[in-house]
């Protein structure tokens, strides 16, 4: 080992040695201790930075190998310094890409264990993917100590997943809008959405999924645009920057932590984004941030000629799951999210990717899901997979593990398709509304193994649903070429905006049957941000690059759909009041569709049209525990129709009561349950494209 500038004369060669865990920068009495793994370099240098923007480091540590690395890994006690330091490393090794090795030693590198990231205003992609030094324009590490943050007696909330209403959101997007009431230099950050709680709460949600939070380059998108959502990840432990109002090096970390904590004094889990499928390097063009240049054979699948990248992920690259140091690494990620900032729960993107071996092949049973799966640390958290990837792996019922949840792609098509007036979907409609028995039943697991949602970041808002046939994006520079072109959309008979009031009262009516279907039917509902209060993209169904008023939250539609927010409040509040608790016993699928006891009908009780050309569907049901039964009328036509109710059973109250019908405006679509009218009459006239729902109570037994 040999340095350059400045060093302790206390400091023993010794002293310096380091150890081997933990891998990343951990402070310790009188230093710090630095470790990174790098199975083929020949030399490494940690470079000491006063900061981010410096053109040099003001301090230069070379790393012996004989005395420095055990086994793969590089290690050093550096005395003197603390948490705040910026830091860097430099790795030698061969350029040999048709080797897989791509080691360049003009470029700074970001530690993958490093709990903070310092990124200069210089920054710059470009100069990070040509030959030649690019020390001034890098993304730096920097030395944290978890220690330090008073957490208050914070804990993960482990709530179950059968009180569990999601609210997929962007941080930055959701207070970043002028009109938020958030002051200027705390909009689109942590602290900005720290303010916007009571909205939270107000609605109903009692857990944000937000889009990946993890530190990723905002450059990685095609010129003149931004990367927004985040799926391009460069340190898989450090909270983004640019999300924080705190612009000192270790400021996002506490103002993160202080939005979990206040998340969870609101009694709202956290559940984050996370993607370990690929990173922002790309493919051979790309630059070189991190990874590929402390081992790149070891971090990435590889085609045969290892020049280039295998790419399950349609993002340039794939990370190789399948190698023992990248799953610790992965399993080392999720624990630090937990154990150390507080985090509820994982949404895996692109979760299938997981599967895949060296080879990209499938594996029965990939050993990262169940390393993931069994870890004690992570026990009780909540684990969901986006079960596909973009090389056409889809197992959506069929991921592997006992526990995992699923985004159930099939409830956002079928539920879609039903609704807009198709044909030959009745079947399929009807089982996204018993939690999808016809892809989970023979799992015997939980109803809410499903997670159901009719819209997400990815593809057209719930607004934009119901008025565009098609999609409008040509504000992404690609002549509307991008995003996806099968939608399952309808305008409602006029493309875009309309200031006719009968289009716009069908679109409204659209709006409600949706929230209606995702919230009352078996699973865990998800809903997008803004959908409460017809939140638009103007048609753009793939708005990533698209860091303005495109993708915000427009604060003024609240008071301008105030009666779409009323609604869904209301709806959420009925689903929160289920006839389950805590204290139930965990029943599968199939016992609490057994304990339902459901018929089906049409327009005539017992009479249910299972033909191509149907679109009414009506069924009853009993409450988990019994204490109430349900009464539910679809009716996707485009013809009013009177539907049958079935009598109240003999051990329930004299009447149905109307607790939704979709049809009326704004306040008697929905009411409280105490609020619900009787419904007295043998019919009841179901509008064109409306839901209806009645219930009737247990005698003596008060409140479902």
């Amino acid at each position: 080992m040999k340095e350059t500038g400045p060093s302790p004369a206390s400091a023993s060669m010794n002293g310096m040695r380091g150890s081997s865990f933990p891998l990343g920068a951990t402070v310790m009495h009188g230093g710090v201790n630095f470790s990174v793994f790098s199975k083929n370099a020949d030399a490494v240098e940690l470079l000491l930075f006063e900061h981010a923007e410096d053109a040099a480091p003001f301090r230069t540590i070379w790393l012996d190998p004989g005395k420095n690395r055990t086994y793969h890994y590089w290690h050093v006690f550096v005395p003197d310094i603390a948490s705040g330091q910026i830091y860097g490393y430099r790795i030698h090794g061969p350029h040999e890409p048709q080797r897989g090795l791509r080691f360049d030693p003009g470029k700074v590198l970001l530690d993958p264990y490093g709990r903070a990231v310092a990124v200069p205003e210089t920054y710059s992609r470009v100069l990070a993917s040509r030959p030649g030094d690019n020390c001034g324009t890098a993304m730096k590490s920097v030395v944290t100590d978890p220690r330090s943050y008073d957490w208050e007696d914070d804990l993960p909330l482990i709530q179950p997943f059968a009180r569990t209403i999601i609210y997929e959101m962007h941080v930055r997007g959701f207070t970043a809008h002028q009109n938020s009431g958030v002051a200027q230099e705390k909009r689109g950050t942590y602290a900005g959405l720290i303010e916007k709680i009571p909205y939270l709460r107000d609605l109903g949600i009692t857990a944000v999924e937000l889009l990946p939070v993890y530190h990723f380059d905002e450059q990685d998108a095609p010129q003149g645009f931004r990367n927004y959502w985040g799926y391009a990840p460069i340190s898989f432990f450090a909270p983004h920057p640019a999300y924080s109002s705190r612009k000192g090096p270790l400021g996002p970390l506490d103002e993160f932590r202080d939005m979990v904590k206040a998340l969870h004094r609101a009694g709202i889990e956290v559940i984050l984004d996370v993607v370990y499928n690929h990173t922002a390097e790309g493919n051979q063009e790309g630059p070189t941030l991190s990874f590929r240049g402390f081992d790149n054979e070891a971090y990435y699948i590889l085609e045969p000629d290892k020049r280039f990248y295998s790419n399950y992920t349609g993002c340039g690259n794939t990370l190789d799951a399948s190698n023992p140091f990248v799953r610790r690494m992965i399993i080392d990620s999720l624990r630090y999210w937990v154990q150390e900032m507080h985090v509820d729960g994982f949404r895996f993107d692109l979760a299938s990717i997981l599967t895949r071996d060296e080879q990209g092949r499938p594996l029965a049973n990939p050993p990262v899901l169940w390393d993931i799966e069994t870890d004690p640390a992570l026990a009780g958290i909540k684990l969901i997979a986006e079960a596909w990837d973009a090389a056409g792996l889809y197992q959506v019922g069929s991921f592997v593990g006992d526990s995992w949840k699923e985004w159930n792609g099939r409830f956002r098509d079928d539920v879609r398709s039903f609704l807009k007036g198709d044909t030959g979907t009745v079947s399929k409609f009807a089982s996204r509304l018993l939690g999808s028995p016809d892809i989970y039943a023979y799992e015997e697991r939980e109803p809410e193994q499903s997670i159901n949602f009719v819209t997400c970041h990815d593809g057209f808002t719930l607004n934009d649903l119901v008025s565009y046939n098609g999609k409008h994006n040509e504000a992404n520079g690609e002549e509307n070429r991008d995003g996806s072109n099968d939608n399952m959309s309808w305008n409602c008979g006029v493309e875009g905006p309309t200031d006719d009031p009968s289009i716009e009262q069908l679109r409204e009516r659209q709006v409600k049957n949706f929230f209606t279907v995702t919230l009352i039917s078996a699973g865990a509902p998800m809903l997008l941000m803004g959908d409460e209060v017809r939140r638009t993209q103007g048609g753009n169904n793939n708005a990533y690059g698209q860091d303005n008023e495109i993708s915000w939250f427009d604060w003024g539609l609240v008071e301008k759909h105030s009666g779409v927010l009323r609604f869904a409040k209301r709806l959420i509040a009925g689903h929160l009041q289920r006839d389950v608790s805590k204290n139930d016993p965990g029943l599968t699928l199939n016992q609490f569709l057994s304990l339902a006891n459901i018929s089906w009908h049409g327009v005539k009780l017992n009479q249910p049209d299972w033909s191509a050309d149907s679109h009414v569907l009506a069924l009853t049901l009993r409450s988990f525990r019994g204490r109430f039964m349900i009464h539910i009328m679809i009716n996707a036509c485009w013809e009013n129709l009177n539907f049958e109710i079935p009598p109240v059973q003999e051990d329930f109250e004299n009447d149905w009561m109307r607790w939704i019908d979709t049809f009326r405006e704004s306040p008697d679509d929905i009411c409280s349950w105490d609020e619900a009218e009787a419904v007295r009459e043998r019919t009841y006239p179901v509008h064109a494209r409306s839901i209806v729902v009645i219930v009737a109570r247990l005698k003596n037994n008060g409140k479902p």
